[in-house]
């Protein structure tokens, strides 16, 4: 035999050999299908874990100054939760009531709002919403006062709902307010205070 047949022959066996342990005696990989690459889901937002974060605001109307030194209505947002604050208009009002917070007021931002104002209720239905207001809302001021506190919490009512709201002092529809004698019409609007 020549030494190119024994080289053959030695390739041949070897390759039989190889053939014969991966074919019988190794075990063979399962197949899998090629599955298309997922991305991974972005993590959850806290605030869509938490319930407690809100996830709108109410707006508030305070007065405070613009650049020229001029007084204006500010409008200022209040975080608002459904779950514990009931609608937005009754969150608004009652956040006007309170006042503005202490950024608020180191920013020159005031209210003409009597602080012991109180909110004895407020009334909700499909056609239309009553404020009624403690008298400690005429109390006061003067009339520049009253105009000011009158469209703060028109403006905030106004903002809050798109249903007709109108005021009541005690109990009692408002048709004059404060002891200037500002006559108001109803229900509440842009043009609740023009004669």
């Amino acid at each position: 035999m020549k030494k190119w047949q024994k080289i053959s022959l030695i390739l041949l066996v070897i390759g039989t050999l190889t053939f014969i342990k991966t074919a019988f005696f190794s075990t063979p990989e399962p197949i899998v299908p090629k599955q298309p690459i997922q991305e991974k889901p972005l993590p959850i937002q806290n605030e869509e874990l938490n319930e407690n974060v809100p996830k709108s605001y109410v707006n508030v109307y305070f007065i405070g100054q613009n650049d020229n030194k001029e007084e204006v209505y500010k409008v200022v947002k209040r975080p608002y939760l459904a779950k514990t604050d009931g609608t937005k208009l009754n969150l608004s009002i009652k956040s006007l009531l309170k006042g503005p917070n202490e950024k608020e007021k180191a920013k020159e931002i005031y209210s003409e709002i009597p602080q012991g104002t109180k909110l004895i209720s407020i009334e909700e239905t499909p056609e239309k919403i009553i404020i009624n207001l403690s008298s400690d809302f005429e109390q006061g001021g003067g009339t520049d006062g009253l105009y000011k506190r009158l469209y703060q919490l028109i403006k905030t009512a106004n903002k809050n709902t798109t249903l007709d709201v109108y005021l009541y002092i005690n109990g009692k529809q408002a048709e004059v307010v404060g002891g200037e004698g500002i006559m108001i019409n109803q229900p509440l609007s842009s043009k609740s205070l023009e004669e």
